[in-house]
Protein backbone atom coordinates (compact mmCIF):
# COMPACT_ATOMS: atom_id res chain seq x y z
CA UNK A 1 0.00 0.00 0.00
CA UNK A 2 1.49 3.54 -1.03
CA UNK A 3 1.47 6.18 1.11
CA UNK A 4 -0.89 9.21 0.95
CA UNK A 5 0.95 12.14 0.16
CA UNK A 6 0.00 15.56 2.42
CA UNK A 7 1.38 19.09 3.47
CA UNK A 8 2.23 19.48 6.95
CA UNK A 9 0.95 22.96 6.69
CA UNK A 10 -2.65 22.17 6.89
CA UNK A 11 -2.18 20.99 10.28
CA UNK A 12 -1.57 21.96 13.45
CA UNK A 13 0.31 20.58 16.39
CA UNK A 14 -1.66 19.26 18.96
CA UNK A 15 0.23 16.64 21.07
CA UNK A 16 3.03 14.55 21.64
CA UNK A 17 4.21 11.30 22.34
CA UNK A 18 7.40 8.70 22.68
CA UNK A 19 6.96 7.69 19.08
CA UNK A 20 5.75 11.04 17.46
CA UNK A 21 3.02 13.70 17.36
CA UNK A 22 -0.67 14.55 16.54
CA UNK A 23 -2.03 17.58 14.72
CA UNK A 24 -5.38 18.75 14.02
CA UNK A 25 -6.62 19.67 10.37
CA UNK A 26 -6.47 22.88 10.16
CA UNK A 27 -9.96 23.53 7.89
CA UNK A 28 -11.30 20.16 8.65
CA UNK A 29 -12.41 20.23 12.67
CA UNK A 30 -13.39 15.75 11.94
CA UNK A 31 -9.66 15.03 10.80
CA UNK A 32 -6.10 14.34 12.77
CA UNK A 33 -2.86 13.04 11.75
CA UNK A 34 -0.78 10.83 13.99
CA UNK A 35 2.81 11.84 12.54
CA UNK A 36 5.68 9.57 13.68
CA UNK A 37 9.11 10.77 14.29
CA UNK A 38 11.38 10.67 11.26
CA UNK A 39 13.11 7.23 10.04
CA UNK A 40 9.54 5.32 10.78
CA UNK A 41 7.77 3.73 8.17
CA UNK A 42 6.73 0.13 8.82
CA UNK A 43 5.51 1.09 12.35
CA UNK A 44 2.66 3.52 11.17
CA UNK A 45 2.00 1.31 8.19
CA UNK A 46 1.64 -1.91 10.60
CA UNK A 47 -0.64 0.23 13.13
CA UNK A 48 -3.20 1.58 10.66
CA UNK A 49 -3.55 -2.01 9.28
CA UNK A 50 -3.83 -3.34 13.12
CA UNK A 51 -6.11 -0.15 14.12
CA UNK A 52 -8.49 -1.03 11.00
CA UNK A 53 -9.02 -4.51 12.69
CA UNK A 54 -9.86 -3.70 16.17
CA UNK A 55 -12.40 -0.86 14.74
CA UNK A 56 -14.19 -3.76 12.79
CA UNK A 57 -14.39 -5.68 15.91
CA UNK A 58 -16.70 -2.85 17.73
CA UNK A 59 -13.70 -1.88 20.32
CA UNK A 60 -14.62 1.98 20.97
CA UNK A 61 -11.64 3.39 18.99
CA UNK A 62 -11.25 6.77 16.47
CA UNK A 63 -12.18 5.65 13.25
CA UNK A 64 -8.55 5.14 10.80
CA UNK A 65 -8.31 6.62 7.41
CA UNK A 66 -5.67 6.22 5.54
CA UNK A 67 -1.22 5.85 5.60
CA UNK A 68 0.06 9.10 4.46
CA UNK A 69 3.51 10.65 4.22
CA UNK A 70 4.75 14.47 4.76
CA UNK A 71 6.68 16.36 1.99
CA UNK A 72 9.68 15.94 4.54
CA UNK A 73 9.21 11.82 4.29
CA UNK A 74 7.93 11.55 7.53
CA UNK A 75 4.85 8.87 7.72
CA UNK A 76 1.51 8.77 9.90
CA UNK A 77 -2.05 7.84 10.08
CA UNK A 78 -5.28 10.05 9.55
CA UNK A 79 -8.18 9.11 12.18
CA UNK A 80 -11.63 10.23 12.77
CA UNK A 81 -11.06 13.39 15.16
CA UNK A 82 -13.45 13.28 18.37
CA UNK A 83 -13.90 16.97 19.27
CA UNK A 84 -13.29 17.75 22.34
CA UNK A 85 -11.84 15.14 23.94
CA UNK A 86 -9.42 14.76 26.88
CA UNK A 87 -7.69 11.62 28.44
CA UNK A 88 -8.21 10.42 31.67
CA UNK A 89 -4.81 11.19 32.74
CA UNK A 90 -5.46 14.30 31.70
CA UNK A 91 -8.55 15.05 33.36
CA UNK A 92 -7.30 13.46 36.53
CA UNK A 93 -4.78 16.10 36.44
CA UNK A 94 -6.97 19.06 35.86
CA UNK A 95 -9.42 17.63 38.01
CA UNK A 96 -7.79 15.80 41.06
CA UNK A 97 -11.23 15.95 43.51
CA UNK A 98 -12.82 13.52 40.34
CA UNK A 99 -9.86 11.19 40.52
CA UNK A 100 -12.57 8.14 41.58
CA UNK A 101 -14.92 9.01 39.00
CA UNK A 102 -11.96 8.60 35.96
CA UNK A 103 -10.49 5.60 37.37
CA UNK A 104 -14.36 4.08 37.71
CA UNK A 105 -15.09 4.87 34.01
CA UNK A 106 -11.52 3.94 32.70
CA UNK A 107 -11.92 0.64 34.95
CA UNK A 108 -15.49 0.16 33.20
CA UNK A 109 -13.76 0.08 29.69
CA UNK A 110 -11.16 -2.11 30.74
CA UNK A 111 -14.04 -5.05 31.79
CA UNK A 112 -15.94 -4.34 28.65
CA UNK A 113 -12.45 -4.50 26.48
CA UNK A 114 -11.41 -7.70 28.31
CA UNK A 115 -14.92 -9.72 27.53
CA UNK A 116 -14.53 -8.69 23.73
CA UNK A 117 -12.86 -12.50 22.05
CA UNK A 118 -10.90 -12.26 18.69
CA UNK A 119 -10.10 -14.34 15.89
CA UNK A 120 -6.39 -15.91 17.21
CA UNK A 121 -5.67 -16.09 13.65
CA UNK A 122 -5.84 -11.88 12.98
CA UNK A 123 -3.83 -11.02 16.37
CA UNK A 124 -0.59 -11.51 18.40
CA UNK A 125 -1.05 -13.61 21.57
CA UNK A 126 0.40 -11.85 24.56
CA UNK A 127 2.30 -14.91 25.38
CA UNK A 128 4.16 -15.15 22.28
CA UNK A 129 5.02 -11.30 22.69
CA UNK A 130 6.92 -12.15 25.43
CA UNK A 131 8.87 -15.29 24.61
CA UNK A 132 9.95 -13.43 21.80
CA UNK A 133 11.20 -10.17 24.12
CA UNK A 134 12.30 -13.08 26.29
CA UNK A 135 14.59 -14.58 24.13
CA UNK A 136 15.75 -11.33 23.13
CA UNK A 137 16.56 -9.55 26.27
CA UNK A 138 20.17 -9.56 26.82
CA UNK A 139 20.21 -8.59 30.38
CA UNK A 140 18.25 -11.19 32.05
CA UNK A 141 20.62 -15.02 33.05
CA UNK A 142 19.72 -18.33 31.33
CA UNK A 143 18.42 -18.91 34.95
CA UNK A 144 16.17 -15.82 35.10
CA UNK A 145 15.03 -16.64 31.58
CA UNK A 146 13.94 -20.18 32.70
CA UNK A 147 11.69 -18.97 35.56
CA UNK A 148 9.89 -16.31 33.77
CA UNK A 149 8.91 -18.18 30.95
CA UNK A 150 8.03 -20.66 33.25
CA UNK A 151 5.26 -18.05 34.67
CA UNK A 152 4.51 -16.99 31.18
CA UNK A 153 3.72 -20.13 30.44
CA UNK A 154 1.35 -21.12 33.87
CA UNK A 155 -0.40 -18.49 32.62
CA UNK A 156 -4.15 -19.10 31.99
CA UNK A 157 -4.58 -18.91 27.62
CA UNK A 158 -7.59 -16.72 27.03
CA UNK A 159 -8.57 -15.28 23.34
CA UNK A 160 -10.12 -12.15 25.08
CA UNK A 161 -8.40 -9.02 23.70
CA UNK A 162 -5.95 -6.59 25.59
CA UNK A 163 -5.13 -3.35 24.61
CA UNK A 164 -0.77 -3.93 25.07
CA UNK A 165 0.08 -0.46 26.45
CA UNK A 166 -2.71 -0.02 28.77
CA UNK A 167 -2.34 3.46 30.38
CA UNK A 168 -4.53 5.76 31.27
CA UNK A 169 -3.29 8.15 28.91
CA UNK A 170 -4.43 5.86 26.38
CA UNK A 171 -7.78 5.95 26.80
CA UNK A 172 -9.98 9.26 26.25
CA UNK A 173 -13.39 10.77 26.20
CA UNK A 174 -15.50 13.13 24.94
CA UNK A 175 -18.99 13.88 26.76
CA UNK A 176 -20.33 10.01 27.31
CA UNK A 177 -18.58 8.83 24.73
CA UNK A 178 -15.24 6.37 25.57
CA UNK A 179 -12.92 5.85 23.32
CA UNK A 180 -9.07 3.49 23.28
CA UNK A 181 -6.60 5.02 21.31
CA UNK A 182 -2.68 4.31 20.44
CA UNK A 183 -3.53 0.57 20.15
CA UNK A 184 -0.91 -0.41 18.09
CA UNK A 185 0.51 -3.47 20.84
CA UNK A 186 -3.27 -4.88 20.54
CA UNK A 187 -3.30 -8.63 21.07
CA UNK A 188 -5.09 -11.05 23.05
CA UNK A 189 -4.56 -13.17 26.20
CA UNK A 190 -5.02 -13.30 29.59
CA UNK A 191 -6.21 -10.01 31.45
CA UNK A 192 -3.43 -9.15 33.73
CA UNK A 193 -1.32 -8.83 31.28
CA UNK A 194 -3.12 -5.37 30.77
CA UNK A 195 -3.98 -4.78 33.95
CA UNK A 196 -0.55 -4.64 35.01
CA UNK A 197 0.48 -1.64 33.04
CA UNK A 198 -2.18 0.20 34.34
CA UNK A 199 -0.12 -0.81 38.33
CA UNK A 200 2.86 -0.06 36.87
CA UNK A 201 2.52 3.09 35.44
CA UNK A 202 0.27 4.52 38.48
CA UNK A 203 2.40 3.04 41.58
CA UNK A 204 6.13 1.43 40.14
CA UNK A 205 7.23 4.54 37.99
CA UNK A 206 9.10 7.12 39.52
CA UNK A 207 7.80 10.45 40.41
CA UNK A 208 9.83 11.94 37.53
CA UNK A 209 8.30 9.99 34.68
CA UNK A 210 4.71 10.17 36.07
CA UNK A 211 4.96 14.00 35.92
CA UNK A 212 6.34 14.31 32.77
CA UNK A 213 4.32 11.69 31.17
CA UNK A 214 0.78 11.96 32.93
CA UNK A 215 1.36 15.55 34.39
CA UNK A 216 0.19 14.74 38.64
CA UNK A 217 1.88 14.14 41.17
CA UNK A 218 2.63 10.05 42.09
CA UNK A 219 0.87 10.41 44.96
CA UNK A 220 -2.66 11.54 42.31
CA UNK A 221 -1.63 8.51 40.30
CA UNK A 222 -1.25 6.11 43.32
CA UNK A 223 -4.69 7.43 44.32
CA UNK A 224 -5.91 6.82 40.19
CA UNK A 225 -4.88 3.32 41.32
CA UNK A 226 -6.44 2.90 44.60
CA UNK A 227 -10.08 3.60 42.89
CA UNK A 228 -9.29 1.57 39.62
CA UNK A 229 -8.48 -1.73 41.44
CA UNK A 230 -11.70 -2.02 43.54
CA UNK A 231 -13.72 -0.74 40.03
CA UNK A 232 -12.38 -3.68 38.28
CA UNK A 233 -11.44 -6.57 40.40
CA UNK A 234 -14.08 -5.81 43.04
CA UNK A 235 -14.19 -4.68 46.50
CA UNK A 236 -14.25 -8.63 48.10
CA UNK A 237 -10.79 -8.18 47.48
CA UNK A 238 -8.06 -6.47 49.37
CA UNK A 239 -5.77 -3.77 47.71
CA UNK A 240 -3.03 -5.81 48.98
CA UNK A 241 -4.41 -8.91 47.55
CA UNK A 242 -4.98 -7.86 44.26
CA UNK A 243 -1.18 -5.89 43.79
CA UNK A 244 0.50 -9.05 45.21
CA UNK A 245 -1.25 -11.11 42.05
CA UNK A 246 -0.76 -8.28 39.66
CA UNK A 247 2.96 -7.17 40.26
CA UNK A 248 4.63 -9.98 38.53
CA UNK A 249 2.38 -8.69 35.27
CA UNK A 250 3.82 -5.41 35.69
CA UNK A 251 7.38 -6.47 36.12
CA UNK A 252 6.98 -8.13 33.14
CA UNK A 253 7.17 -4.87 31.07
CA UNK A 254 10.68 -4.59 32.27
CA UNK A 255 11.35 -6.60 29.30
CA UNK A 256 9.87 -4.14 26.96
CA UNK A 257 11.50 -1.23 28.62
CA UNK A 258 14.31 -2.76 28.82
CA UNK A 259 14.61 -3.33 25.11
CA UNK A 260 13.64 0.19 24.16
CA UNK A 261 16.05 1.80 26.53
CA UNK A 262 18.83 -0.88 25.48
CA UNK A 263 20.11 -0.94 29.60
CA UNK A 264 18.72 -3.13 32.62
CA UNK A 265 16.15 -1.49 34.73
CA UNK A 266 16.54 -2.68 38.06
CA UNK A 267 13.75 -0.57 39.62
CA UNK A 268 11.01 -2.05 37.39
CA UNK A 269 12.81 -6.08 37.75
CA UNK A 270 11.79 -5.29 41.60
CA UNK A 271 8.48 -6.18 40.47
CA UNK A 272 9.36 -9.71 39.29
CA UNK A 273 10.79 -10.73 42.71
CA UNK A 274 8.30 -13.90 43.44
CA UNK A 275 9.24 -15.37 40.46
CA UNK A 276 13.07 -15.00 40.15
Amino acid sequence: MEATKISLNDYVLSGGGANGESYDHITDPDLMLKLYFPGKIQQPFDEMMLARKVYELGIPTPEPGDYVVTDEGRYGIRFRRIPGKKSYSRATADNPELVGQYAEEFADMCLKLHTVHVDKNKFECVKDRYYRLLTENPFFSTRQKERIGQFISDVPDNNTALHGDLQFSNAIFSGTDRYFIDLGDFCYGYYLFDVGMVYLCCCLSDESFIEETFHMHKQLSIKFWQNFAPAYFGTDRTLRDIEEEIRPFAGLKTLIVERDTNCPMPGLRSALTSIL
